[in-house]
């Protein structure tokens, strides 16, 4: 069964559609968003080999030419050089205004092909088809788009909404057991950050999730990009709720830079560990209940995630380098140290003008070097 989720925005409204079999239906669902039956692929080398010629065809079958643009895989695809590559190609192709490109990939080829698309030619038209958990159920949909720096992760970017995304349940089945454990950490995130009874059904069902149990599957999918297209409509641009989603973010890409964005240590890794650093601080400083601290953290770990320091790698941090990182977040304003934190299970605020002294004690309780 196809299930259908709406994000609705004024001029703009588009669908994730969730399900089984729908990279075989591409083609269909694709062609009526295109003023001419043409369009570029934007894929890393993986999922071309693994799933492009399924994609192509679908996409023949409708009559629609389609260009296969493959780049490598990983977060350093996500940088200046990435960017220029993939545009210069893009030009190569002669693609105007009226045309779309398809994203097909995990959350790295997501943001630097829809970033591309954004900037193309003052802006084109493209969709997402997310070939991994965490982007199915996280960053195929709001249309946030970004590369990194080195001086921090997606710090240059753009709000580019897509046409349409396409979570399509069975390219899971090749996705790769650390993958669907990343994948998790955004999972378990929205439950952490806005449904106590998410978090409930994700205690009973983690290992029918990462098993790839269908039914579990489909409503692990469902419920958080149900959660995110309600809080995207609210608030498109982050000004407000959305940022409610960058939950375990903030120390996330801190220890992602210390790792210099490399395979060692994975995206939803850092938000897992970075989610349970979180939701720690929060009682430290009184603001959350250590109990309800506890059940996050052993949610977290239920999934295989780290949940310490000295589980993640690069360990040993400096606290001091952690903190620099943090003050590069795009929350900062002013200056001034904001992060997401916890009042209890299901229930994350924006805390802005965080005490850094405070916070560099807590690192070092943690485990990072003073």
């Amino acid at each position: 069964m196809i299930q259908s989720v709406p994000v609705a925005l004024s001029g703009r409204s588009y669908d994730v559609l969730i399900g089984k079999g729908l990279l075989d239906q591409a083609g269909r669902h694709v062609a009526p968003l295109l003023r001419r039956k043409r369009t570029a692929v934007v894929a890393d080398s993986d999922v071309a080999r693994l799933h492009g010629d399924r994609l192509l065809s679908s996409l023949a079958e409708a009559g629609i030419t389609a260009q296969l643009l493959a780049i490598p895989p990983g977060e350093a695809s996500k940088s200046f050089e990435g960017l220029s590559e993939l545009c210069d190609r893009l030009l190569a192709l002669e693609l105007d205004r009226g045309d779309l490109i398809v994203a097909f990939g995990g959350g790295v080829v997501g943001d630097l092909a829809g970033f591309a698309a954004s900037i193309y030619k003052r802006g084109i038209d493209f969709i997402q088809i997310p070939t991994t958990l965490l982007a199915q159920v996280d960053s195929s949909v709001g249309g946030k788009t970004a590369i990194d720096t080195a001086r921090g992760k997606n710090l240059i970017g753009a709000f580019h909404q897509p046409r349409l995304v396409l979570a399509d349940l069975d390219v899971l089945e090749t996705l790769p057991d650390r993958e669907m454990v990343c994948g998790m950490a955004e999972v378990i995130k929205y439950g952490l950050l806005g449904d106590r009874s998410f978090c409930a059904w994700l205690g009973d069902h983690v290992p029918s999730v990462l098993a790839r149990e269908p039914v579990a599957l489909a409503e692990a999918v469902r419920r958080c990009v149900a959660m995110k297209a309600d809080i995207v409509a609210e608030d498109e641009r982050e000004t407000g709720r959305r940022a409610l989603l960058n939950l375990g973010h903030t120390f996330g890409h801190a220890l992602e830079a210390e790792n210099a964005y490399g395979d060692a240590l994975k995206h939803g890794e850092a938000v897992g560990a970075g989610c349970a650093l979180a939701f720690r601080f929060s009682a430290a400083r009184g603001l959350c209940p250590q109990s309800d601290a506890d059940q996050a953290v052993a949610l977290i770990a239920s999934a295989g995630l780290p949940i310490r320091l000295d589980e993640v790698a690069g360990f040993p941090f400096s606290a001091d380098r952690l903190l620099a990182h943090m003050a590069q977040d795009k929350k900062a304003e002013g200056g001034d140290l904001t992060l997401v934190l916890a009042r209890g299970l299901g229930e994350a605020f924006v805390a802005r003008s965080v005490d850094a002294k405070a916070l560099r004690r807590f690192l070092v309780s943690e485990g990072a070097g003073s």
